[in-house]
């Protein structure tokens, strides 16, 4: 029987695939490469087409054994839903839709969903707890919660068990350095940390140092990508054991702001990293902390790479070996 990864060849769907495979699992990969990375794929048998079009998912589930399936096909960038919520809306519900209606076709009744720290908008409690309010303030967040509301009525009506895992900011790298972050353009703040002491960026921007936080910046939770692999291989393990529907958290409870997360990278990587101050972005948060407790109880689940430091690292070993990403 065969996992599905849809989105696999992105940042952290190749992760994903990388554990699974070294797990030992048969891995089916959907991709249409957009944004994701060929190179990025160590394994598995792989499809190129787009999560929204059913001839190519009918196509795979009709060559598989599919079993279940790991969703990260989405577009991601909370500036660009902003501007584009129509395009957040037809890629992240309308896909997924597509993909929980061939599901049920074919029987297959698992599913772990990547959803966002982005569907609580901003928090009332930090650290931020499953059951607190999911009001988002970006169509982004608003996208990944309107499929959980799906998912719940899948289950009640199709018996389809899903597992949602609102993470926060994935980072770092593979231990192996094989694989990491590349993204273009690239928007994400520690590789574009990086790229500056690299000597590919002259400075870092920092949106914003008007907020409410000790240093003025914006605090968010880094969570190493492998960690993240880690939560969603359990999360699959305890569907396929007859495990009911859940939602989970997925952070390190601890946040650092971006000038701290600046402070780190120049400790690492030895290089002085220009910092530039502009405007606020729209739809960002002041603080986005996450509390584990719920999935570290009830899965086991425990970051094994849960320093700022050690995620940079990791990010810095690919990126020194890596400075073009996948173009290398």
């Amino acid at each position: 029987m065969a996992v599905l990864v849809c989105g696999g060849a992105g940042y952290i769907g190749s992760h994903m695939v990388a554990a699974l495979i070294e797990k030992g699992e048969e891995v089916v990969v959907l991709d249409n490469f957009q944004k994701g990375h060929k190179k990025a794929v160590l394994g598995g048998r792989v499809y190129e087409g787009d999560i929204r079009d059913k001839v190519i998912l009918n196509k795979i589930f009709s060559e598989n054994s599919i079993d279940s399936v790991i969703d990260f096909a989405a577009d991601s960038l909370v500036g660009e839903s902003v501007l584009e919520p129509l395009k957040y809306f037809n890629n992240n519900i309308s896909g997924t839709i597509n993909l929980l209606e061939v599901m049920k076709d074919y029987g297959v009744k698992h599913i772990v969903f990547s959803s966002t720290a982005a569907t609580y908008g901003e928090p009332k409690n930090i650290p931020i707890k499953e059951e607190d309010d999911t009001i988002p303030t970006n169509p982004y967040g608003e996208s990944k919660l309107a499929v959980e509301k799906i998912l719940k009525w899948c289950d009640k009506a199709y018996g389809i068990k899903y597992t949602a895992l609102r993470y926060f900011n994935a980072a770092g790298a593979h231990i192996n350095g094989k694989i990491g972050e590349d993204h273009r353009p690239e928007t994400h703040l520690i590789p574009i940390i990086l790229q500056v002491a690299l000597g590919k960026r002259e400075a870092i921007t920092i949106f914003g140092e008007d907020y409410p936080t000790k240093d003025g910046t914006c605090i968010r939770d880094y969570i190493h990508v492998m960690d993240l692999a880690k939560a969603h291989s359990l999360a699959l393990d305890r569907l396929r054991k007859g495990g009911d529907s859940r939602i989970y958290n997925l952070g390190n409870g601890q946040g650092f702001s971006v000038k701290e997360v600046i402070e780190v990278a120049r400790k690492v990587t030895g290089e002085p990293i220009k910092a530039e101050i502009a405007e606020r972005r729209k739809g960002d948060p002041a603080v986005l902390v996450a509390s584990s407790k719920k999935i570290i109880d009830e899965l086991g689940w425990i970051p094994e790479f849960n320093s700022i430091e050690t995620i940079i690292n990791t990010a810095w070993n690919w990126y020194k070996n890596h400075p073009d990403g996948y173009n290398d």
